[in-house]
């Protein structure tokens, strides 16, 4: 399994980024898929989860109404468009696949099974 983030960059306070996550090696519509991330210093943390069909998503509270979490199964990609973006939205950005059975959008980075390398994402103040 490999997942490939891209899209970080840096950006202005109030700005927006789309990060994408291309998956291969598994059967892409049959896994959650999240996003968390880490900030220097901090430990990672959930951000926004997505269901096999993308009909139902979670999101931490300090991005909601900000953030939002889609995906096509065509292209086995998830994409996490981020609008209004804060200076404390500063991290890398990576994506998880959870491949269980069961469809569970967990919160917890134990849940996942194999992880992307990151995208780095600087918003400025």
């Amino acid at each position: 399994v490999q997942l490939q983030a891209s899209g970080g960059g840096l950006v202005q306070a109030g700005g927006s980024l789309r990060l994408s996550c291309a998956a291969s090696g598994l059967t892409f519509s049959r896994s959650v898929m999240g996003w968390f991330r880490q900030a220097p210093g901090k430990e990672r943390e959930f951000v926004a989860a997505i269901s096999w069909s993308g009909d139902s998503t979670k999101y931490t509270d300090s991005v909601k109404g900000r953030f939002t979490i889609s995906r096509d199964n065509a292209k086995n990609t998830v994409y996490l468009q981020m609008n209004s973006l804060k200076p404390e939205d500063t991290a890398v950005y990576s994506c998880a696949v959870d491949v269980a059975r069961i469809p569970v959008l967990s919160m917890s980075e134990w849940r996942y099974d194999y992880w992307g390398q990151g995208t780095q994402v600087t918003v400025s103040s």
